[in-house]
């Protein structure tokens, strides 16, 4: 559950307001069908975890072809998403606290930025973070109280459930909140870290000691004596896995049907979508519509230290993401001794500053401030529209999510001891939110190019 609270963030509290308040109720049967899709392939990400104690990175790092082309595929279009995805969270937090605090809206995001990468760089980071998981906690029952106050018409949300597409539909609404409902693209390998780093499976090892990506069981151990019973343990614990992913994703859909309604029944007869500078001020109606200036403020405050949260929790992910990527990709030339100059280069000037370039919490930090540091910094600073940020990440997340899904499929299918593997069912449930994915990706870019036209 926890996991999940982080990523009810920008998908919940920023997208599904905005859709609201243009389409109302009428995509309602979309947010259940990406909810039901993104839990059929967080659990798959999962399962290779549990069952061979690798992320999916190391899955897809085997597949046939171009050496780790899989792994490319993901890593150059991330490097974007988390740089615009931090800028774009860090904007809408500026925002709110431009609201209430003299300065601007830039100031404050390049200020949450620099604090977050030092918590993270120095690993100090652990108390905010479970005190902005009791904020998103506390954000999450407002809402859902919010939403029963407001009493909405029940039939007009069970209609929604029909599905029916709006007659001039605005992609560019749309698609960041399909790319950003309970996680993206990359938020989908995370929800595997999650599983392995609480012991589900029997874990992995730590993933800020060792400088390489071992594993504590694999479908190579086919041919031990005692493999019908560690399948069979391997059984039980995806079980576990299953029951906290559905509570996780249920706990998700409230939240996020919550803000849907307060958009519905709050926004929308007022023709208010929250966009541009002020987005955070634009969604404060939500909360003082009900509770006057106090819901307004509290939902400043919330926004602050829950979005600021996830701001900590998406640099972590990417950083530590982004570090087992690099060990896989240069995984070849360091057992071989063979560095190329530019990697000989990098490794004696980390060496000079004190610390091992290819250890994995070294690298962890040289994400953390660069790519999720610096360069959001330099994208607040020249784009002032978080919510323009924000959407450029959600369409990434969208694009690269159909890629995700069916290479994790394959994985699971071709590397998997044939028990463990995915059912027919559920192997179907994936291939179609691959093509879901992929068709949206597909006619957001089609309407890209007869706009440009």
């Amino acid at each position: 559950m926890l996991w999940m609270l982080s990523a009810v963030g920008t998908g919940s509290i920023l997208f599904t307001p905005r859709v609201a308040a243009v389409y109302e109720y009428q995509l309602f049967w979309l947010l259940l069908l990406v909810v039901f899709f993104m839990w059929v392939m967080i659990r798959e990400m999962a399962r290779f975890s549990i069952v061979t104690g690798q992320t999916m990175l190391e899955g897809l790092s085997t597949l046939k072809g171009p050496a780790n082309w899989a792994v490319w595929f993901i890593f150059v279009p991330q490097l974007l998403a988390a740089s615009v995805g931090i800028a774009g969270l860090a904007g809408v937090v500026g925002s709110a606290l431009q609201s209430i605090l003299p300065g601007g809206a830039s100031l404050y995001a390049c200020l949450l930025i620099v604090l977050s990468t030092v918590f993270i760089a120095s690993g100090q980071y652990s108390v905010i973070e479970r005190f902005s998981r009791v904020m998103a906690l506390l954000l999450m029952i407002m809402v859902i109280v919010a939403a029963v106050v407001v009493s909405p018409n029940v039939s007009d949300v069970v209609s929604g459930m029909k599905p029916s597409w709006p007659s001039d539909p605005d992609l560019y609404i749309i698609l960041p909140w399909v790319g950003t409902i309970l996680a993206g693209s990359m938020g989908i390998l995370w929800f595997g870290y999650w599983t392995a780093t609480r012991g589900f499976g029997g874990g992995i090892e730590s993933p800020d000691e060792d400088d390489e990506c071992e594993h504590s069981a694999s479908s190579e151990d086919a041919n031990r004596p005692d493999e019908a019973a560690r399948q069979e343990r391997a059984q039980g614990w995806i079980k576990v896995m299953t029951g906290a992913a559905t509570l996780g994703v249920i706990g998700g859909l409230v939240v996020i049907t919550s803000f849907l309604i307060l958009g519905a029944e709050l926004l929308a007869p007022e023709g208010k979508v929250p966009k541009g500078a002020g987005v955070a001020v634009d969604l404060t109606g939500l909360f003082s519509d009900v509770w006057g200036s106090v819901g307004e403020y509290l939902l400043l405050a919330a926004i602050v230290i829950a979005l600021g949260g996830s701001v900590l929790a998406n640099q972590d992910g990417w950083g530590r993401s982004f570090a087992d990527i690099t060990l896989i990709l240069t995984r070849k030339q360091r057992n071989s001794g063979e560095l190329n100059k530019a990697l000989m280069a990098a490794k004696r000037a980390a060496g000079k500053l004190g610390f091992a370039l290819f250890k994995r919490r070294h690298l962890k930090r040289i994400f953390v401030i660069t790519i999720t540091g610096l360069v959001p910094i330099a994208i607040v600073l020249a784009f002032k529209n978080p919510v323009k940020v924000m959407s450029a990440s959600g369409i990434i997340a969208a694009m690269h999510t159909p890629f995700i899904a069916l290479s994790a499929l394959y994985v699971n299918r071709t590397r998997l001891p044939k028990t463990l593997q995915p059912s027919l069912m559920v192997t179907i449930f994936m291939v179609a939110a691959g093509i879901f994915y992929l068709g949206f990706a597909g006619v957001y870019l089609w309407d890209l190019l007869l706009n440009s036209q």
